[in-house]
């Protein structure tokens, strides 16, 4: 499973900003339009919608708030963007408070966190008069986790909910108000405030799709599947609702699931660009490649974020282009803020070096390739990230197997006829299944491990899947992953099934004693006598054991 190095999932899954309907008649309805916009991930009709509005009467500072202040609250932020319509804003009325929070929200957003003293003092200026100014200066210190100040954020929204009562609290004061408790890591309160945002909120989708993702945090799988299917049951063309559920299955590692859900997700949200570079993560996430780099392709050069580099890097590295993905990995390098580096950058880079030592010729280079290898990976695997699970991984490259290798092996009708059901349909598990039958079939072991991979993601208790796979990493020659595999399908297999398995468990627990006769003899003993507690009459598990207790 991939993390938050990759995409910050739990980020804007769990906290979309600047939401909710205000009660005020000082809005008009075309502002609050904008803002459900934005609530419901819809940018692109969220940033029309406030430019028309600045279009129809420039004068209004206001207006121009509220367009800087979606591409802050989009995916991945735009600063520049947000800047320049602060900024015009400022120059339409030089004492708006809402544009100069902007500036600040601006500054903090990119690691300085001057801009916390920058905001008090904004509030200060104001006067405390101003709800909204109150409710926005509370939520520009929750915008960005990194750099938040949760504490100082609840005294503002507070105050900016004591304000609002005699006119009735707008449901998005609420929400802000969850979304500080969540990240001072105090879920009670958290609920409490969503609570509150039910009560008042007309679009009870949002506070469900909320409570959901505060579920999924805490790991409370069941009550985070309930609240995000009431989400969809109250407006199933909410489109958070899905992201959430796709996050959910990601995490619970239904794969087909997870793609159908984003399938959703893309039909209800729109086309703005930086929503397409956020699908296109999940996508990646949820292990599906092909998906993944057609939705990356198809924005690639409407965005400006650094991350789109170190999204292809990782989908050419499934690809096996390892010299494409280094000279992306490198330009996200050299071109991010420091504070989105992470160790996985390190990992991947780490694995891409063993790609390319896997066909360097010179030995010295080989050998230095291979160095850096293990010394990035070690980067990684010492800050505890689990991005990809980098053991794995490395055994893949090692072996030679990523998307190219299975394209460059044997086919035939039924398997390609086979991809395009699995393109059309990823959820179609008896095709996956006949698929990787089929590449077992014609020996492409590599078509095969790949895709009981792919069936194991999206049936993960399904015991078979790993045998298979186990089979298939034998007939390829890396034993170490065949090994991994086998024991997988050990831990899997249900007591109602042990009596149909008896032969499959025969054979995997010998090969395992077998790949442990000479590291861990005695844990080998005890294998093969599994071995044999299943098929006694298994030659060769009989000749292991008359080996290992000579």
């Amino acid at each position: 499973m991939k993390t938050e190095y990759i995409m910050n999932l739990s980020k804007k899954i769990a906290v979309t900003a600047a939401v909710g309907f205000f009660t005020s008649f000082s809005f008009a309805q075309s502002v609050q339009d904008g803002i459900n916009f934005v609530d419901s991930q819809k940018y692109a009709k969220a940033k029309q919608n406030f430019t028309d509005l600045i279009n129809q009467d420039p004068k209004d500072a206001n207006n121009y708030f509220y367009l800087g202040n979606t591409f802050l609250t989009q995916f991945d932020p735009n600063f520049d963007s947000a800047q320049e319509s602060f900024n015009k804003g400022l120059a339409a009325d030089p004492k708006s408070y809402l544009n100069k929070l902007g500036l600040a929200s601006v500054k903090l957003g990119k690691g300085d966190k001057s801009a916390v003293a920058e905001i008090q003092q904004i509030v200060k200026d104001s006067r405390e008069k101003d709800a909204e100014v109150l409710f926005r200066a509370g939520e520009a210190l929750t915008l960005f986790e990194k750099n938040s100040s949760p504490d100082l954020a609840i005294t503002f929204l507070n105050k900016a909910i004591e304000k609002a009562e005699k006119k009735g609290v707008p449901a998005n004061y609420y929400y802000s108000l969850g979304d500080a408790y969540r990240i001072k890591k105090d879920p009670g309160n958290a609920m409490t405030a969503y609570d509150k945002a039910e009560a008042v909120a007309k679009n009870k989708a949002s506070v469900y799709t909320r409570k959901g993702t505060l579920w999924i945090a805490a790991q409370q799988w069941q009550q985070a599947k309930t609240n995000i299917d009431k989400a969809i049951a109250v407006d199933p063309t909410y489109a958070p609702a899905y992201k959430a559920l796709a996050g959910f299955n990601i995490k619970y590692q239904k794969n087909a699931e997870a793609t159908q859900n984003l399938i959703n997700y893309t039909k209800y949200a729109d086309e703005d660009p930086y929503t397409q570079l956020e699908i296109a993560k999940l996508y990646f996430t949820n292990e599906d490649y092909a998906n993944a780099k057609k939705t990356l392709d198809a924005v690639f050069d409407k965005v400006d974020d650094v991350i789109k580099y170190r999204l292809r890097a990782y989908i050419q590295y499934g690809d096996g282009d390892y010299v494409g993905a280094q000279q992306n990995i490198e330009t996200f390098l050299s071109k991010a803020e420091k504070s989105r580096i992470q160790p996985s950058d390190d990992g991947l880079q780490g694995l891409i070096a063993a790609g390319l030592a896997k066909d360097e010729k010179d030995a010295a280079k080989k050998a230095q390739l291979e160095a850096l290898s293990q010394q990035k990976i070690a980067v990684a695997k010492a800050a505890k990230d689990e991005t990809l699970k980098w053991d794995e991984e490395l055994a893949k490259v090692k072996g030679g197997i990523n998307s190219a290798s299975v394209d460059q092996g044997p086919t035939s009708p039924a398997i390609e006829a086979l991809k395009k059901k699995i393109v059309e349909n990823p959820s179609d598990t008896d095709s996956l299944y006949k698929l990787a039958t089929e590449y077992q079939n014609v020996q492409n072991w590599d078509g095969a491990i790949l895709t009981w991979s792919k069936m194991s993601s999206a049936l993960p208790d399904w015991a078979p899947a790993y045998y298979s796979q186990g089979y298939a990493y034998q007939q390829a020659k890396n034993n170490d992953m065949a090994k991994a595999s086998y024991e997988k399908f050990i831990s899997l297999v249900k007591p109602a099934e042990i009596e149909a398995s008896k032969p499959s468990l025969g054979y995997a627990y010998f090969f395992v004693a077998f790949m442990e006769k000479d590291t861990n003899p005695e844990k080998a003993k005890q294998d093969v006598a599994k071995s044999l507690e299943y098929d006694p009459t298994y030659q060769d598990a009989i000749n292991l054991q008359n080996t290992l207790n000579k």
